[in-house]
């Protein structure tokens, strides 16, 4: 199972290698990621694997919607199927 995991907000110092290590944390691998900024905005997407992971779904969140609460971003994640589902046309 595979997940899509977005990360918004102000861009700052550390906001990849932090997130990065709450996914490792949770052995979770990152399978794709994109970044940029956009003025003073940093956005990532990464699609990740979710197989071997060793929380729930529901811890998973909590961690990251914790995380960007300490990084003062958003980070959202969604399974693949779903985030598909809502991007159809």
């Amino acid at each position: 199972m595979r997940a899509v995991i977005t990360v918004i907000g102000k861009d700052k110092k550390g906001i990849i290698a932090s997130v990065s290590s709450e996914l490792s944390n949770c052995n979770i691998n990152i399978l794709d990621i994109s970044q940029t900024i956009l003025q003073e905005y940093f956005t990532m997407i990464m699609l990740v694997d979710l197989k071997e992971m060793n929380v729930n779904f529901d811890e998973l969140i909590a961690r990251l919607e914790a995380k960007g609460k300490e990084l003062e971003v958003s980070i959202k994640a969604q399974h693949e199927d779903i985030f598909n589902s809502m991007h159809e046309i």
